[in-house]
């Protein structure tokens, strides 16, 4: 049953009280019309205890701006939700229109830092090498919106939407993601259901990134990453110790990136989260380690971009043509499939906090 201020009702109480469940939550379409974010797509998903997050239709399917109760959870940066008929694909141009929100998804046949590879697999004379710009192109592309809305599910309420995100070229990769999203009312959490599918007939890359963006208020001076990991390695010239340790905006920072060598649990899950004690918040992610076997964060304190991601991946932070090197990099035959799970949410209050990290910590002794 939908817990909401303190009480829970079961369906038949609550329809009693209420017109229509958008009095105390739902789903709704919305189209942007203003800036560059002009005639973007975005369901609006409301859970009831505050918890808030923007599907962007028109971005990947992604998860644009996040908040419990007004208090943000995921980062936004100053270029916004650019409207993907406004993107520069190539090199860095992801910079351009990495609008951040709660996640970004990159992918589907290319994640990490730029890279040229042979494109002998599309079997074209005229084109003998594919150009990958930073973290791929999903997250420019517009999804077909399948379905959305609420469904109850006994005393449950699901809110829920469907989407198809295509991937194409002539004489290129066909790839298919399928996306899920999924909220409960009464519940700050939402749950992603991924399929990625080769739905052509070259074997294509497949390389598969969860970039999740945690910004202020959890990420301020003294917040903490709460990470069940053996090790740490930078991936760069600086030093490891105190990286779980947030600090301030710093004047000319340069971004940073550890690799972790996780423990999942004994079901194969791992969590993760950025929390703020002082505040009593944090923001989490839990995903399947046999699906996303390397995880990364990325330190950005920098001023005015002022951001920590927590990032389960496919691959090494090294990239493309490192992963190719040591047999890492997945191809996908023509019908084959990868399923991936994600659930991103709140915590709340210094309680759900320290159990939070004494669940980490325990994966990490046992």
């Amino acid at each position: 049953m939908p817990e909401l201020w303190g009480r829970s009702y079961a369906r038949a109480e609550l329809s009693q009280r209420i017109g229509g469940i958008e009095q105390v939550g739902g789903v709704r379409l919305v189209t942007l019309s203003d800036g560059v974010e002009r005639g973007v797509r975005v369901l609006e998903f409301r859970t009831g205890t505050g918890f808030e997050f923007d599907l962007l239709v028109d971005r990947g399917f992604d998860i644009g701006r996040c908040e419990h109760a007004g208090r943000t959870l995921g980062w936004q940066s100053g270029v916004g939700f650019t409207g993907p008929w406004y993107v520069e694909p190539y090199g860095l141009g992801f910079l351009r229109s990495f609008g951040g929100g709660l996640l970004t998804t990159c992918g589907l046949d290319h994640a990490l830092g730029p890279a040229e590879d042979s494109a002998a697999n599309f079997h074209y004379p005229f084109k003998t090498k594919e150009v990958y710009g930073q973290h791929g192109r999903v997250s420019n592309r517009p999804a077909r919106l399948v379905g959305y809305g609420e469904r109850w599910d006994g005393d449950q309420c699901v809110l829920w939407a469907e989407g198809e995100v295509k991937q194409v070229a002539v004489f290129g990769e066909h790839l298919l993601l399928r996306r899920r999203v999924e909220a409960r009312l009464g519940e700050s959490r939402l749950q992603i259901q991924d399929v990625v599918e080769n739905v052509g007939y070259a074997v294509t890359s497949h390389m598969y990134l969860y970039h999740v963006n945690v910004g202020f208020p959890v990420v301020d001076e003294g917040s903490e990453l709460l990470v069940p990991s053996r090790r740490a390695t930078p991936v760069g010239d600086y030093p490891a110790e105190g990286y779980r340790t947030m600090q301030g905006p710093q004047p000319d920072f340069v971004e940073q990136v550890f690799d972790h060598e996780i423990v999942p649990s004994a079901d194969g899950t791992v969590p993760v989260a950025v929390v703020n004690r002082a505040l009593g918040l944090g923001a989490y992610q839990i995903y399947r380690h046999d699906q996303l076997p390397h995880h990364f964060v990325w330190r950005m304190l920098g001023q005015g971009t002022y951001v920590v991601g927590i990032e389960p991946c496919t691959n090494r932070p090294e990239g493309r043509l490192q992963a190719r090197e040591r047999g890492e990099l997945i191809e996908l035959a023509p019908g084959e499939q990868r399923h991936y799970q994600l659930e991103l949410g709140a915590l709340l209050g210094a309680e759900a906090i320290e159990a939070f990290a004494a669940r980490v910590q325990a994966q990490t002794t046992s």
